[in-house]
């Protein structure tokens, strides 16, 4: 595959999130159904965000900074998001990867991987302590990557709304 039309973006003002849904509806299951303003708000409260994007011609201009382009034959056209994926950190000790994605027909050409490690090389995610992901079915990718499986220090609260008693802390916080 001809990667040469390929770029990575660390820009979040250009992320088409209708592109973003369609590219997790055709790349991940676990990822279907949501909403452009849950993922608005899910990237604003991240950093770093990389895209990825194939459309772009040798001399227009550069794809983070705008979308809309012409192709080859004058007509309008639109780069495509083709990868996606998001991190938390506190830049120091923890961080987490979340919601990578690559379109099916860019697998195999390492641009996941690459993805990855533009996500790992980013100045909130180079010094970090540890990186922590969730995968379902990808723990082979992420280990050729540098990954080791961890079974014991993973848990989950599936957040529900809990009453809170009263009590001069809870209200001092609250206020």
């Amino acid at each position: 595959m001809d990667c040469s039309h390929i770029q990575f973006c660390a820009d979040t003002s250009g992320i088409d999130l209708n592109q973003l849904v369609d590219l997790f509806d055709v790349s991940a299951f676990w990822a279907l159904g949501r909403r452009p303003a849950d993922l608005q708000v899910a990237i604003a409260n991240s950093c770093p965000v990389i895209t990825v994007w194939d459309g772009f011609a040798s001399g227009d201009t550069h794809p983070c900074h705008a979308r809309e382009r012409h192709d080859r034959v004058g007509a309008p056209g639109r780069d495509r998001l083709i990868g996606f994926a998001r991190a938390t950190s506190d830049g120091v000790y923890r961080a987490t990867i979340w919601d990578v994605v690559m379109h099916p027909e860019y697998q195999g050409a390492g641009l996941g991987r690459l993805l990855v490690e533009t996500v790992l090389s980013h100045p909130k995610m180079s010094r970090v302590e540890r990186v922590y992901l969730m995968t379902t079915h990808q723990q082979q990718f992420y280990e050729r990557i540098g990954f080791q499986r961890n079974s014991t220090t993973t848990m989950i609260l599936y957040n529900q709304a809990i009453e809170i008693p009263k009590t001069p802390a809870t209200t001092a916080v609250s206020q």
